[in-house]
């Protein structure tokens, strides 16, 4: 499986996750999450950027309770809680977002 951004080929896996984390660019995630069937807000981004975030100060993806309490933390209850953020990503707010922000498969994901 792969995605096309501006002509370029990105490689993934056999999840749609892809495998060369520096490919990542906005624009990727915007053919992602169209892939995805999610449709990216301010909202939605505001998820991903930290994401990202947490990703390069831990190195690992947070796994769903780990994201939302972390959210909740830096956003607010309002965002960091199971509603709002499935509302935002269906599929698994953590498997999901973390897709579409470029990283890997979250620990203890099935």
């Amino acid at each position: 499986m792969s995605y096309e951004v501006d002509g370029q080929e990105i490689a993934t896996d056999e999840e749609g996750y892809i495998t060369n984390l520096s490919d990542w660019t906005p624009e990727l995630a915007e053919v992602i999450a169209k892939a995805e069937e999610v449709e990216m807000t301010d909202e939605h981004w505001a998820v991903v950027n930290f994401l990202r975030d947490y990703y390069e100060e831990y190195q690992i993806a947070p796994a769903v309770r780990v994201l939302i309490k972390a959210i909740k933390k830096s956003m607010g209850p309002e965002v960091g809680n199971n509603k709002y953020m499935y509302e935002l990503f269906p599929y698994g707010p953590a498997k999901q977002a973390c897709k579409i922000a470029g990283l890997p498969k979250p620990t203890g994901c099935v």
